[in-house]
């Protein structure tokens, strides 16, 4: 029998205030492993987010036999090519990884292999056409589930060619699969995006020796081509480091500053929006390293307004919804969110869940066919709320409960691990004296 864990949160009185790092890039870490695996030579990583989806990737590389030392964030990966990995002799298991299955299955579709891969009952009802279609253009034989719409997938390696591909939803993971895929195939692939998403695996290819071409909304590999082993220095996940971000713009007489997280354009969207709603943000001592810029945020608490959020933003913070939509329920006015119905495919069905959640809570919010919308400033009261398995609806309900009156209890609070190891350790050390999480 399964063991739920439950969280009590308490309000807290003297604000949220201190100095904190968050962990390393959830994104980021998942693509080291991989790019590390088929470089040759030995990779090194630091800052690596050691959460179960990054640990249930390591699993998979080990069983398609690539060795990795792990010590806590940092690891060393002994590539010795992509045409080194070997089939696996069990079932590749990714967890709640979404990131796993859909870029592993890119990665293994034109090698000589079978492997069979599969995930959690939230991985069960996700889709895995968005990336089954593309790859068979490209000669892959895949199966699974109402003919590969689900999983369990399979694959059968064989030789692929290279297609130009136009994505009909914005898909970071997507893309990533079929750049994968086009690194071993036959030709130039192409990928067009509707909406520019993350560009984390370009960048990391690029940093492994691969040569791309990004032009506007498009991206073009050539195959064939080898990677060169690297040292990595993953900055901190700008999406951990947003519920600090709200839980400083919102909770009276709080003052974060949250060291060394990436601020990669492609994901910087939750402090574009913030600060459009009047938050108090200040970027320091930007850097970049690694291929990836980073710098320190420091947030205060400030009075904040409603707003609009739709169309190209959405793919630039498209995880940061469930905390943008705590946050604008302590604005002034309606805010709006739409475009952003790839929020019902997440771990759970995000649009449903953070509205039924918040209005346990005293929120007011409305759902849509692809988005929400918030009416603001409402006061909140603790309640008897559940993470549905969802890390990002957990971490968000956690601050919810700092600011609700009374006690809040969190149902399946485990499921934060996923991408948080340390966040209600982080979160005790931010209320000092008044610690409100309770074990």
């Amino acid at each position: 029998m399964k063991l739920v864990t439950v969280k009590v949160v308490r309000k807290t009185k003297n604000g949220l205030n201190g100095t904190i790092a968050v962990p390393g890039d959830k994104s980021i870490s998942h693509r080291a492993i991989m790019l590390g695996g088929i470089a040759n030579g030995k990779t090194v990583v630091k800052g690596f987010l050691p959460g179960d989806d990054c640990l249930s990737t390591i699993s998979c590389l080990r069983q398609l036999g690539v060795n990795i030392l792990q010590e806590g964030d940092y690891l060393e990966i002994d590539g010795k090519g992509i045409k080194h990995l070997r089939e696996p002799a069990s079932v590749l298991e990714v967890g709640n990884s979404g990131t796993t299955i859909r870029l592993l299955s890119g990665l293994l579709a034109g090698l000589p292999l079978y492997a069979c891969l599969q995930g959690d009952s939230s991985i069960a009802i996700r889709p895995m056409n968005r990336i089954v279609e593309p790859l068979r253009l490209m000669g892959a034989k895949m199966d699974g589930r109402q003919d590969g719409k689900y999983t369990p997938l399979t694959i059968n390696g064989r030789s692929l060619q290279a297609i130009n591909y136009t994505m009909p939803v914005a898909s970071a993971q997507v893309k990533s699969a079929i750049l994968l895929a086009g690194l071993h195939a036959i030709g130039t692939t192409s990928v067009t995006e509707l909406h520019v998403s993350r560009d984390h695996t370009e960048r990391m290819l690029e940093a492994f020796g691969v040569t791309i071409h990004r032009s506007g909304k498009k991206v073009t590999i050539t195959g064939k081509q080898s990677l060169t082993a690297i040292t990595i220095d993953i900055p901190g996940d700008i999406s951990s480091a947003a519920f600090f971000l709200v839980a400083g713009s919102i909770i009276p007489n709080s003052h974060i500053t949250i060291q060394r997280v990436g601020i990669n354009q492609t994901r910087t969207g939750i402090i574009d929006v913030l600060e459009r709603m009047g938050a108090s943000i200040k970027i320091t001592g930007k850097e970049e390293q690694s291929f990836e810029p980073f710098a320190d945020l420091e947030v205060k608490f400030a009075p904040l307004k409603a707003t609009e959020i739709a169309g190209e933003m959405i793919p630039r913070l498209i995880d940061e919804i469930p905390i943008i939509a705590l946050a604008a329920t302590q604005a002034e006015g309606t805010t709006i969110i739409k475009d952003a119905s790839e929020l019902k495919v997440k771990e759970t069905n995000r649009i449903n869940t953070v509205a039924e959640e918040l209005n346990r809570m005293g929120a007011h919010i409305e759902t849509t066919g692809d988005g929400l919308i918030i009416h603001g400033k409402t006061p909140l009261k603790g309640a008897y709320v559940n993470s549905h398995g969802d890390h990002r609806i957990g971490m968000m309900l956690s601050i919810a409960g700092c600011l609700a009156d009374g006690e809040t209890v969190i149902e399946n609070s485990e499921a934060i691990k996923v991408s948080y190891p340390t966040f209600f350790e982080i979160l005790s050390k931010l209320q000092e004296i008044n610690q409100t999480v309770i074990e």
